[in-house]
């Protein structure tokens, strides 16, 4: 379990394919405090560390995380949000996440706004349902609030400290990024589904 408060962004250094999967090494600087089996969230993905040395560590994705994520399009020096697991004895700074992507969407629009910088992405229809103005959403593993939602839209407004410590900064127009619906939401639309 995470809570979308990023550690520190990681570079990918390799990406090495064989049969259906995907290896990727990434630099950091928490790599060396890293364990091997350990959970770490990669732009919102929860991954698996299978290797690691003082400088970077390695994660697979199997065929079902590339079908789900933006990482089916990653490229070697792309930045990366990290985040290690929460521990149930700190403060929740910001919400529940599980690492479990839902889907992709596409920035539609970067504006600076004298200091922070409003983000508007693209949903579909069938993806509304799932969203609150000014509920939560992980995005690239940031825990950001929704606003100026609209039928194929919302918007997220980005601090300067966050712009500054996370890979959004790197964005652009047409950038996909990987999304965690809102995971008490998800729950209360699957129950009422039920009745």
């Amino acid at each position: 379990m995470f809570t979308g408060i990023v550690e520190t962004v990681g570079k990918i250094k390799s990406i090495k394919r064989h049969d259906s999967n995907v290896t990727l090494e990434i630099s950091s600087k928490i790599s060396k405090l890293l364990k091997v089996d350990q959970s770490v969230l990669h732009n919102g993905t929860c991954l698996t560390v299978e290797s690691k040395n003082t400088q970077t560590h390695k994660v697979t994705l199997v065929l079902e995380t590339l079908a789900k994520t933006q990482f089916k399009n990653v490229l070697v020096g792309d930045l990366i949000n990290l985040e290690r697991a929460m521990k149930l004895n700190s403060r929740l700074d910001g919400h529940l996440v599980s690492g479990h992507i839902d889907t992709t969407i596409p920035v539609l629009s970067i504006l600076e706004m004298g200091g922070s910088h409003r983000i508007c992405f693209g949903i579909k229809s069938s993806q509304r349902k799932f969203l609150i103005e000014k509920g939560s959403i992980c995005i690239n593993g940031v825990s950001l609030t929704i606003f100026d939602l609209k039928a194929g839209s919302f918007c997220v407004a980005i601090i300067p400290y966050t712009w500054k410590h996370t890979q959004l900064s790197s964005l652009c127009e047409g950038s996909m990024v990987n999304v965690e619906f809102d995971m008490i939401g998800k729950y209360i639309l699957g129950k009422s589904s039920l009745r």
